[in-house]
């Protein structure tokens, strides 16, 4: 394997961090040793290069390392999927999701995985929109992958009456809805002026506006002026989908809070303490 050993030689401190291919470009590190930092605990949390032909042999290393200090992972692209068949145990979400991106290390060896997106994206609207109500109006998602799949269930569960999933590929967004299940419903490109009337919310989960991407060319002039715009998109941290919505006056909710509120339950299952997701974290974050 590439890169650090996956277990650290030094087995006082408790340590955790994410596997990806590549990892370079994640902002875990940065939240997690804020709130180590924060809460006054001894703990690391790493970037963990791991390519997908090492991907077996990480997941024993990390099954055999309890005495090391460690004390699980987070799980990025491609590995979301790939790990499932590694672990003892799967949280029903994530099971539904087909994801996990949580790894908890028990000091048996066994290994728990859970996928915490659906929670991170929920946290982050009600937080940005305390207004948000989930039962009054149905809810339109941009893209058909792996993220548009964990924030469907999750609005879903929050009782949202029915989604449209726009996609330019409905093939996809049809096999996407079948797999769901409920109130999906699927739309081409063409056809979201219509799926955004009488929506409650717009949801962007595909890459487009972000930095290096082609931008999101849609006119929110359908959207009812009680809408709200959540881009999941944090780089940059305020897309074109954003600003156009900020321009009608509409309720927005950036994409930095998800990435912060997925990482709460990681934490405090591997170093002990329920973090807060404050003003100086997202700053902390930010400058990074």
């Amino acid at each position: 394997m590439s890169g650090e050993p996956p277990i650290s030689s030094d087995k006082a401190v408790p340590r955790a961090g994410v596997i990806g291919w590549p990892v370079a470009h994640s902002r875990s590190p940065k939240l997690h040793g804020y709130w180590l930092k924060q809460y006054g605990l001894e703990g690391r949390y790493d970037r963990l290069p791991v390519p997908p032909e090492g991907l077996a042999e990480f997941m024993a290393a990390l099954r055999a390392g309890w005495a090391e200090g460690f004390r699980g992972v987070n799980v990025t692209i491609p590995h979301k999927e790939a790990v499932m068949p590694f672990l003892d145990e799967i949280d029903p979400g994530a099971r539904r999701i087909g994801a996990v991106n949580t790894i908890t290390l028990r000091p048996d060896g066994s290994l728990h995985g859970r996928n915490t997106d659906a929670f991170g994206f929920i946290e982050n609207l009600k937080s940005g929109a305390p207004g948000w109500k989930p039962k009054a109006a149905p809810a339109v998602v941009l893209g058909a992958g792996g993220s548009a799949r964990a924030i469907c269930i999750a609005l879903l569960d929050e009782g949202v009456p029915g989604i449209t999933l726009v996609n330019r590929s409905v093939d996809r967004a049809e096999a996407l809805a079948e797999a769901i299940g409920g109130p999906v419903s699927v739309a081409n490109w063409a056809a979201a002026p219509l799926a955004l009337e009488g929506a409650g919310l717009l949801v962007n989960t595909t890459s487009l506006g972000m930095a290096g991407q082609p931008p999101l060319e849609l006119d929110l002039a359908p959207l009812p002026a009680s809408a709200v715009v959540n881009d999941i998109v944090y780089v940059p941290l305020e897309t074109g989908l954003l600003a156009q919505a900020r321009g009608r006056g509409l309720a927005t909710v950036d994409g930095l809070g998800m990435l912060l509120h997925q990482g709460r339950p990681g934490f405090e299952s591997w170093f002990g303490v329920a973090p807060d997701v404050t003003p100086g974290l997202r700053a902390a974050v930010l400058a990074d």
